[in-house]
């Protein structure tokens, strides 16, 4: 019975420190943890802002789990035991949920990068000028 307590206590180490990591604007983009949708993916900041709002729920949710895990080693009942497992583990979850929705929001709300201005034609200072077309004839033309 003593795995059935490690659960939540193992997962919300590692919700945790997604949480810690989010709050401190560290989490890495290229990786698979976060807030992944289309508002944080958008850009570098929507990604750390939204990250940042989630992570204090996200923290939380981690303590949750490992709060109630280490109730369940202490319960002197294999039902309280499971039952203290389970509701930590529900508990995070909603928790993660919930900051998710968070951090996506907050990553809406910021405005989307501009786009690129688009490359000028190699030899060409991109004045609209219409010769850039001629040298292009003019050389095919000697060949």
């Amino acid at each position: 019975m003593f795995v059935i307590a490690l659960v939540p206590i193992v997962l919300g180490v590692l919700v945790g420190w997604g949480g810690f990591l989010g709050l401190r604007e560290k989490l890495p983009r290229d990786r698979g943890a976060g807030v992944r949708t289309a508002a944080t993916m958008r850009g570098e900041d929507a990604f750390r802002l939204g990250n940042k709002v989630a992570g204090l729920p996200t923290l939380a949710g981690g303590v949750v789990a490992v709060l109630a895990g280490a109730a369940a080693l202490v319960m002197p009942t294999t039902s309280g035991l499971v039952l203290a497992s389970v509701l930590g583990v529900v508990g995070m979850i909603a928790l993660v949920a919930a900051g998710g929705v968070l951090g996506n929001r907050a990553a809406a709300a910021v405005p989307a990068p501009e786009p690129a201005a688009p490359e000028a034609p190699a030899g060409c200072s991109g004045c609209a000028c219409g010769t850039c077309g001629v040298f292009k004839k003019a050389d095919t033309a000697t060949a």
